[in-house]
């Protein structure tokens, strides 16, 4: 699962029975999630048991996986449970079943059939008389608000540079100090440490973190938040360069159409307009394509993907010296986060990484592997010729320069701990380990701590109810 589909699936886990009843209601939405959110052997499972008439008994299912693939299955049906899309029956006299909910299940079928009057696909507009938009048209709009956020957290306007960036309005500021992105002291705004992540994040992961802070934020401004989530899921399924009317949409949506436009997610012409254009950033929403760098060919691939050239730009010497061949303002700002910028050229600008410059971000609560994973990310393809394209002693000397200010890193999460047996111990623990949460483990002691409980918890109520049935 991209990080883009945890973030939003983290939120949906979050919500109660009533709203998803209330989601699955819209056949774009359980397209959405169905195309979005679902690995590949959860998907197969879905559409297996798609038009199956009476529930799927849990030891034919059983038979559909190989013996070595039990722990992929027990993620993927974990993941079903938690988005309830599929449930557990337990009848008299009849074998635990498995079967697909409603309204997922009926909605799934329409949205893949087509046919009703849901028009939860959007309307198509007829009314092209205002102007017709194009594609590229829609793209410059889409670039220019999303790289004015951009450019508003890492101060853009800071460094000497042109402010040719969108200007933003007040709720956007607000929602990114909203979610701790940027630190507003004064007149001045700083990156925090979960902003300089989110820089580095593929464009679609971006939107979508975006878009969870507006969920998170639309109780307080008086929306529904079935209304929010069910706009947000039928962007993704709409067409690039087609207009939309506006007749059908909720006083919720409507309001939406304003608030996304400030980030290049909707364009309209004027907000009096009879119909709404929905940019790349919209239309990829959904979209299975793969991560997306968002600070140098992020753009070029979410917005002209046509365009695969993933050229990196920053040349990393030994004595700390920076060269970065790009004349991006975004780009120029990043690096002025954690260098000292000395020299400017029209398509290049030289700097060098100081114990003070480096100190600088940290002390922002930018980390050391975050710079070191900006300069990875954007190498330039001479210094990619060689195996270990970044000098050892530059990525060596930023770690130790953070080293300086902590001695101690905390970790949120949870302790597993009082397991009976090796045997008892192990599973959960190479599961977690597996699925990506594990942090620390005692073999001695049977002991593990993971980032978050879920899965394994699952994991061990389907241990306990297997060996339940087996004895």
């Amino acid at each position: 699962m991209s990080s883009s589909s945890m973030r939003s699936f983290e939120y949906l886990e979050s919500l109660p029975g009533t709203v998803f009843n209330r989601l699955y209601k819209q056949p774009s939405t359980a397209l959405a999630i169905f195309r979005r959110m679902l690995p590949q052997l959860a998907k197969s499972f879905v559409m297996a048991m798609l038009y199956m008439p009476r529930p799927l008994p849990v030891a034919d299912l059983d038979t559909w996986v190989r013996p070595g693939s039990r722990r992929e299955q027990d993620t993927a049906i974990d993941l079903l449970e938690r988005l309830q899309i599929l449930k557990r029956t337990a009848e008299p006299n009849k074998p635990r079943s498995y079967v697909l909910t409603n309204p997922f299940a009926a909605s799934l079928r329409q949205a893949l059939t087509g046919g009703g009057n849901h028009r939860s696909f959007g309307v198509p507009s007829r009314t092209h008389a205002e102007g017709q938009v194009t594609k590229a048209q829609l793209d410059d709009f889409a670039r220019r608000q999303w790289e004015g956020v951009l450019g508003y957290m890492v101060g853009s306007t800071g460094v000497g540079l042109n402010d040719e960036g969108a200007k933003l309005s007040l709720a956007v500021k607000h929602l990114l100090k909203y979610g701790r992105l940027v630190e507003v002291r004064g007149r001045s705004v700083d990156i925090t440490q979960d902003g300089f992540a989110f820089v580095l994040q593929e464009v679609n992961a971006q939107v979508w973190t975006i878009l969870i802070l507006y969920l998170e934020n639309a109780e307080e401004l008086g929306m529904d938040r079935v209304d929010v989530l069910s706009f947000l899921f039928m962007l993704g399924s709409l067409e690039l360069g087609q207009g939309y009317s506006k007749a059908n949409l909720t006083d919720t949506q409507l309001q939406m159409l304003l608030d996304l436009g400030d980030f290049g997610i909707i364009y309209q012409n004027t907000p009096d307009s009879d119909s709404y254009y929905p940019t790349r950033l919209a239309t990829t929403l959904t979209s299975d394509a793969g991560a997306l760098r968002s600070t140098t060919a992020g753009f070029d691939t979410a917005l002209r993907p046509s365009n695969n050239d993933d050229k990196g730009f920053v040349v990393v010497e030994t004595n700390y010296r920076i060269y970065a061949y790009t004349s991006s303002p975004l780009q120029i700002a990043i690096l002025s986060l954690f260098t000292r910028l000395s020299t400017r050229y029209p398509n290049m600008v030289s700097g060098k990484m100081t114990r003070e410059s480096v100190r600088r971000a940290i002390n922002m609560g930018i980390t050391g592997d975050q710079i070191i994973d900006f300069l990875y990310t954007h190498a330039h393809p001479q210094m990619r010729k060689n195996a270990n394209f970044l000098p050892p002693t530059v990525v060596d000397q930023i770690r130790l320069w953070q080293i300086e200010g902590e001695r101690m890193k905390s970790t949120v999460g949870f302790l597993f701990k009082d397991f009976l047996s090796a045997a008892e111990y192990e599973g959960p623990c190479q599961y977690a380990g597996d699925i990506g949460v594990l942090k620390w483990k005692n073999d001695a002691k049977r002991m593990f701590f993971v980032t978050r409980h879920e899965h394994v918890a699952a994991y061990l109520k389907s241990q306990k109810e297997k060996r339940r049935e087996g004895g």
